[in-house]
């Protein structure tokens, strides 16, 4: 759990006290490394003798992290026990200070994302949204068209359960599920992990679809070289306004769902003012995952980026 947001998280062996390693739990540091990209942090390792390890982690950003990894690696489950906004005992000016240290060190293994993906010219994409919004949907979508340009690659975030990994799988591109419990959002230090395992290609695509969720992942830089905000046209045309950050931090919002317009009362451009006014350089396109109306103005926009990131990597190398 964040103290940012005040979510409520579980860690995997249930309610503990936060910060509380396992009894039985042997702390050791240790560096994880994806290629050149490398994690130091403190791990405190609780092994089930079942087929999947599962692992507390005790990091320094705060978070205290539970993740498992099924047969194949293709699944991360975390888990955090950091005390919410509400904590008895607990004064705001800790509170606070919590708060600050957590994004601190969010922003520290954000950058070491970013570095690793400017290096081996990975164009990373953070999808944020409500829920239903259609992140999925697009995605599938938008693999099938790309795939045979680029290699692709996804990190799906979910609180539980792994069916979109399972749909992005079924695209034949490579992506993992990361699990997050009760958590609200994945944070840099999750995202980390899991590129040890995906390990994307050099010079291609990195999808990130974050837990569905239009307040947290707004806070949390996961190194991504842009925030992709979906709103649908079933959603109202004032979400903009009501969630302000998250449309302040995304470069562009994709308008889902236009083929419902007909049959909808919501008016498009009272949503891009309301959007506009949070963000005035926000860019905004119209588009359907389901027909696939607006689309090619959506694969140029990355062709694009992606074109200007191996560019930059050509030059720097």
């Amino acid at each position: 759990m964040c103290t940012v947001c005040g979510c409520g998280t579980a860690t995997q062996e249930g309610d503990k006290v936060p910060g509380e390693k396992p009894a039985e739990a042997k702390a050791h540091s240790h560096s994880h490394a994806h290629g050149d990209h490398h994690h130091d942090h403190d791990r405190a390792h609780d092994h089930d003798h079942d087929h999947n390890h599962h692992h507390d982690h005790d990091h320094v950003h705060g978070h205290h992290h539970g993740h498992a990894h099924g047969e194949g690696g293709e699944k991360l489950d975390f888990g955090a026990g950091l005390a919410g906004v509400h904590v008895p005992g607990m004064s705001q000016e800790r509170i606070v200070q919590i708060e600050r240290d957590i994004l601190s060190k969010n922003r520290f293994y954000a950058e070491e994302n970013r570095a690793f993906f400017v290096r081996n010219g990975v164009l990373a994409l953070n999808f944020v949204s409500s829920p239903g919004s259609g992140k999925t949907s697009l995605l599938v979508r938008a693999i099938n068209d790309l795939k045979d340009r680029h290699s692709i690659a996804v990190i799906e975030g979910d609180q539980q359960t792994s069916n979109d990994a399972e749909r992005i799988r079924a695209t034949g591109v490579k992506a993992i599920q990361v699990n997050t419990g009760k958590g609200c959002h994945l944070d840099a230090h999750m995202v980390g992990h899991a590129l040890e395992t995906l390990a994307p290609a050099e010079n291609s695509l990195l999808f990130i679809e974050n837990v569905g969720n239009l307040v947290c992942p707004a806070a949390f830089d996961l190194g991504e070289a842009h925030k992709v905000v979906l709103l649908s046209t079933t959603e109202g045309e004032d979400k903009p306004s009501k969630y302000p950050d998250m449309f302040a931090a995304a470069d562009l919002m994709l308008l889902n769902k236009s083929d419902l317009l007909p049959h909808l009362d919501f008016d498009v451009g009272a949503c891009i003012g309301h959007a506009l006014r949070v963000n005035p350089n926000l860019q905004t396109l119209v588009l359907s995952a389901k027909t696939g109306e607006g689309l090619a103005a959506f694969y140029a926009w990355v062709q694009a980026r992606a074109s200007r990131l191996s560019a930059a990597k050509t030059k720097a190398g």
